[in-house]
């Protein structure tokens, strides 16, 4: 199963300092949650992070879990060379209900990581072995990306941009849900708004998504 967690305002701990630690940095850099790395040793990108303050770094060796239960992370991630230790965190936080993922050991870990073919943060495609094969993984998304681009284009990416305010709106102006997700269709199927996407006129197919709400019995 895939789910995407929200992950607005966790606590998130990676463990390393290498590139493969800079790959999961990346990919929670865009969900509003805290990020905090230990490693007596960073690579210059993750340096560069820690000094602008997107995320919070600590130069230390971890060398058990003792620094762990200050912490009280909401996720833990582990990348170090050190199998043992890794073993040693993932059995540390198993026991204390954290969820965890190790790089060197997905089958022991929570979670597993996807390789995603990302449309401007908008829409996301995983392509998921459940950590049997990450390497197949990201080879079978460089092989799909091309076909998906030619399927989504940028008119869909703005469709999407108006249900998002279009939906904020309902939210506050239409009582029921069912009598929202009619509007959001209503929205969708609309003959002038999917011209003016065409058109590349935004802001006037948002007004007209407000129209049909102001309109809408």
């Amino acid at each position: 199963m895939i789910v995407d967690l929200n992950l607005h305002g966790k606590e998130i701990l990676i463990i390393g300092g290498g590139n493969e630690a800079q790959k999961r940095i990346n990919s929670l850099l865009n969900q509003n949650c805290n990020i905090t790395v230990i490693s007596d040793s960073v690579n210059s990108t993750i340096k560069n992070l820690g000094s602008k303050k997107k995320i919070k770094l600590e130069k230390k060796k971890m060398n058990d879990t003792t620094l762990i239960s200050k912490l009280n992370p909401d996720i833990i991630i582990t990348t170090t060379n050190d199998s043992k230790l890794n073993s040693k965190i993932i059995n540390f936080a198993k026991k204390r209900k954290i969820i965890v993922y190790s790089s060197d050991n997905p089958e022991e870990s929570d979670f597993s990581n996807p390789a995603i073919i990302d449309f401007e943060k908008i829409i996301q495609i995983a392509i998921f072995t459940g950590g049997r094969s990450p390497a197949m993984a990201k080879k079978l998304k460089t092989k799909s990306e091309q076909i998906f681009k030619k399927i989504i284009t940028k008119e869909d990416l703005s469709q999407i941009k108006i249900q998002k305010i279009a939906r904020k709106l309902a939210k506050e102006q239409i009582p029921t849900q069912l009598e929202r997700k009619e509007y959001l269709h209503a929205v969708l199927a609309d003959k002038d708004i999917d011209q003016l996407i065409k058109d590349g006129n935004l802001k006037k197919a948002e007004k007209r998504a407000i129209t049909i709400l102001r309109n809408w019995k």
